[in-house]
């Protein structure tokens, strides 16, 4: 516990010495917290800021930081002087970061309700709104999940067809990659449905999905609903692999523990000349709303995989990929350096063993 508090308040004081977004005032509040270490929300709130957009900006720097105990105050700060806005932002970012599993800030009834009310506000936003509509789209695909799983805390019922029509309607207004994703593992079961997810699945792949490229990977591998291939299974699943988040890095390791184990030794030689194709050919990984830095959670020891044999696993490096590149213009009053431009990938080669035809577009039913 003292290594973790005393890594943590370096961590902030190195982010500061280096640029980061955090106010001294914020890192003398960290250093002389109590023994847990922590800004607690009350001590924040006490903290004043020169307008809502210092603020705001505070609030996002220790976001992508992981320090939700400073960004969380920061932002609710923004929304209660109703900054129209940057309030937008805050609540997206105070929805993501009460909504994620590994905070002490996880409070899932508060964030389906952030979730909820930009859904409900902005739904027919334009889509060719750059700076916003990427954040309606994370926010449909969110209540969407919420309303799949159910919420017992507020007594929300799981309901599979409304949370479809949440998806349908990110998926397909607003071309948002992960709402594909989840309509991809919801179709698939589906005899109806099954060409419009494998769709899906080979689309994303090929922009760089890393868990589409894992559950292709997966059917690939087995011969589930496609043809049989362990060279190309196995190069997806490296793909995957090298730019996943750490939110989805153990299942699609387990994935490719499972592919690469049971991959015969030609098959393993063949990946390598089709990743380095695929590379070439296939688009950059994008993230159209940024993720958390996430001190602290990011390098974590990973544990030596091995096949039943004994077999070690030859487990592709994080980060390897190209780096993520962002479609999006960064919200008012945050700076950002130029991102690439994305090439789209040639559809032609390979096939990756599906045809069939894109999904019907249908307007959403709510």
């Amino acid at each position: 516990m003292f290594a973790t508090r005393t890594s943590k308040r370096i961590a902030l004081t190195a982010l500061l010495l280096a640029g980061g977004n955090v106010a001294p005032a914020i890192v003398s509040a960290w250093l002389q917290a109590p023994l847990a270490g922590l800004v607690t929300s009350a001590a924040a709130r006490d903290l004043t800021y020169k307008s809502t957009r210092d603020a705001f900006e505070q609030g996002l720097g220790a976001y992508r930081s992981g320090f939700y105990e400073i960004a969380i105050p920061a932002f609710e700060y923004v929304i209660a002087k109703k900054d129209t806005q940057q309030g937008f932002f805050a609540e997206f970012y105070l929805g993501r970061m009460l909504a994620d599993n590994s905070s002490t800030q996880t409070d899932h009834s508060k964030a389906y309700m952030f979730f909820q009310k930009l859904a409900d506000e902005n739904a027919d936003i334009d889509p060719d709104d750059l700076k916003k509509a990427p954040f309606v789209a994370k926010a449909l695909t969110a209540v969407a999940l919420y309303v799949r799983d159910g919420l017992p805390e507020i007594a929300l019922r799981p309901d599979e067809q409304r949370a479809v029509e949440y998806l349908r309607h990110a998926a397909t207004f607003f071309n948002e990659p992960d709402a594909q994703f989840e309509l991809a593992k919801m179709f698939i079961p589906s005899d109806i449905d099954r060409p419009t997810g494998l769709h899906y699945l080979q689309k994303l792949a090929k922009e760089g999905h890393p868990g589409a490229q894992a559950v292709l990977a997966d059917l690939m591998a087995r011969g589930k609903y496609i043809k049989q291939d362990h060279a190309q299974a196995l190069g997806l699943i490296k793909m995957a692999v090298e730019s996943a988040s750490s939110s989805d890095r153990i299942w699609i390791e387990d994935i490719y523990q499972n592919i690469f184990c049971s991959s015969p030794k030609d098959a393993r030689e063949k990946s390598k000349g089709l990743v380095a194709t695929w590379r070439k050919m296939f688009a950059v990984p994008r993230q159209s709303v940024e993720q958390p830095m996430g001190l602290g959670r990011r390098g974590d020891a990973a544990p030596t995989r091995v096949c039943s044999n004994g077999e070690r696993l030859d487990l592709p490096q994080h980060g390897t990929a190209p780096p993520s590149a962002s479609t999006i213009a960064p919200p008012s009053g945050v700076t950002s350096a130029s991102q690439p431009s994305l090439g789209q990938p040639s559809l032609g080669q390979p096939s990756l063993g599906l045809t069939g035809p894109p999904p019907a577009t249908r307007p959403p039913q709510r």
